[in-house]
């Protein structure tokens, strides 16, 4: 009993010390101006290709910072895009590679279950280093693979203000 009293203060104490090593902390955030020049990257990236779509890019925590409709884009494609930039920047990863993990792996098939995430390619994180500071969601290409493609060009435009 003594040894069981004793694991608990020391486990105890721990959580007091950790907890107080975090109790403030400094992350990197998305601006305004970045959310803005990466959601219109992804909508003329894809205008080039002839596809009419809807960039979301969202902050870390899957707020939305800026949206941008092209013309002629379906009415679906907000929802479709705001649920892939979530998705990513809540996974901390590509829904591509998510959609693609389900289907492999019976144990990830309820991640479509989660509410407000979309497992269709589209959703890419926006990193600065290893750090996740969003994500872009497009939705409208003819293809997820392509939605993603969209992204992709928009980050790399980006890249440099990614440091």
């Amino acid at each position: 009993m003594h040894k069981l009293i004793q694991a608990s203060a020391l486990a105890l104490s721990l959580v007091a010390v950790t907890a107080g090593a975090q109790a403030v902390r400094t992350e990197k955030n998305m601006s305004l101006e970045l959310a803005s020049q990466i959601a219109a990257g992804a909508v003329a990236a894809c205008a080039a290709n002839g596809y009419a779509v809807t960039a979301t890019v969202v902050d870390r925590a899957g707020t939305v910072r800026a949206v941008l409709r092209a013309d002629n884009a379906g009415p679906h494609t907000l929802g479709a895009s705001q649920q892939k930039a979530y998705t990513s920047a809540s996974a901390k990863n590509t829904t591509l590679a998510m959609m693609e993990g389900a289907q492999k792996n019976p144990a990830a098939a309820n991640l479509v279950n989660i509410p407000g995430y979309l497992l269709l390619g589209g959703g890419v994180p926006v990193k600065v280093g290893n750090e996740v500071i969003g994500a872009i969601g497009v939705g409208g290409a003819p293809g997820g693979n392509l939605d993603e493609q969209c992204a992709n060009a928009a980050l790399d435009k980006v890249k440099d203000l990614l440091k």
